[in-house]
């Protein structure tokens, strides 16, 4: 009785949380935004964001600060959600806080490799950094791949990015990392998913994963392929091992000559058909777009509350990361309509 009444509760208080999500004329309003402070006024005085950006000065904020105050409020709510559902929700909440520490060594390995390590600057809410297994205030302070160790010195990372240790005058293996790395992530989301849900859940939580890593898969082969002209063995060693396609099929699209062939090869299976009839500007796009398009309806039909947490976590990551596009399209003085085909809720819902 307790669980059901728990169940109904999650259900009913995450869809009420999505439905203060942003609107078309929200998005509207936002397009036309001339720079990055009205960009703020806007969220802070129109939005469900009022409360988390109250105490920001609209007129001297910048992207970092904006990025660290909207994930802050994903902390937030996904934290309000799992005083419903303990026992899954703390341990799908790990995986927020790892996904987010593995961004930030990621950040700083990109300034490390381009020698510019002093530019660091932790932009994540107070939120993550009372929860984080690093003292996430040390990354600043880092000034060589040894000092990052240290860093991580006690905590899983530490041995995951031991073996990509640079020698003199090579580069930073950062594709090696960043694979190892969401590796990590990952295999311990599957172990979860598989440990501590069952039946129609799990069939649910597998189908949010593995159509992403499947399509994330699919985009990094015709990047690699058409962009870099990468060999096979490369991409094969740049894939995630995770997803539901067969790795004959891996194997053909690596294979493959042009993204003509890649993207027939993938039309042939079950997440190919769903996926790539959806517009997109970039393959890098189709991804989120087909995870918002999963968790969107997840959030309505799911009657499970470990589905319906998920799929409300990646909705307010799919608007925050229209929100920064946004940011940076103002920014960078692109028409709004040039950034409004770079954003992935107002292109899916034109198709609705």
């Amino acid at each position: 009785m307790l669980a059901t009444l728990a169940s109904n509760a999650i259900l009913s208080k995450a869809r009420a949380m999505y439905g203060r999500r942003l609107t078309e004329q929200d998005y509207k309003e936002l397009l036309n935004c001339q720079n990055v402070s009205e960009v703020a006024f806007y969220l802070k005085n129109q939005t469900h964001y009022k409360q988390v950006l109250a105490g920001i000065n609209e007129n001297a904020v910048h992207r970092g600060q904006l990025e660290a105050k909207l994930k802050q409020k994903q902390f937030e709510d996904y934290d309000s959600l799992c005083r419903y559902e303990i026992t899954v929700g703390e341990r799908f909440a790990k995986y927020l806080l790892v996904h987010s520490e593995i961004e930030q060594i990621l950040h700083v390995l990109i300034l490390l490799d381009a020698g510019k390590p002093e530019e660091y600057l932790f932009e994540l809410p107070m939120y993550l950094s009372r929860h984080a297994s690093m003292d996430m205030d040390r990354l600043s302070k880092i000034r060589s791949y040894d000092d990052l160790l240290l860093v991580l010195d006690r905590t899983p990372y530490r041995e995951i990015l031991e073996p990509f240790k640079p020698v003199k005058d090579v580069p930073i293996n950062f594709t090696g990392i960043e694979n190892a790395l969401y590796g990590y992530l990952y295999r311990n989301l599957y172990e979860v998913i598989d440990h501590y849900t069952k039946g129609e859940a799990r069939k649910e939580l597998h189908e949010i994963f593995d159509s992403y890593l499947d399509l994330d898969n699919y985009s990094r082969i015709v990047r690699m392929k058409v962009s870099y002209q990468c060999g096979a063995d490369f991409i094969q060693s740049s894939l995630l091992p995770f997803g539901s396609l067969d790795p004959a099929t891996i194997k053909q699209m690596v294979d493959a000559e042009t993204e003509q062939q890649i993207s027939e090869i993938m039309h042939r299976t079950k997440i190919g058909r769903r996926a790539l009839d959806i517009p997109y500007s970039y393959v890098d796009e189709i991804p989120k777009r087909m995870l918002y398009k999963i968790c969107r309806h997840n959030i309505y039909f799911s009657t499970h509350p470990a589905v319906v947490m998920m799929s409300y976590l990646f909705l307010v990551q799919c608007e925050r990361t229209d929100i920064i596009t946004i940011v940076e399209g103002v920014r960078y003085k692109l028409p709004p309509d040039e950034i409004l085909k770079l954003l992935i809720i107002p292109n899916y819902r034109r198709k609705e």
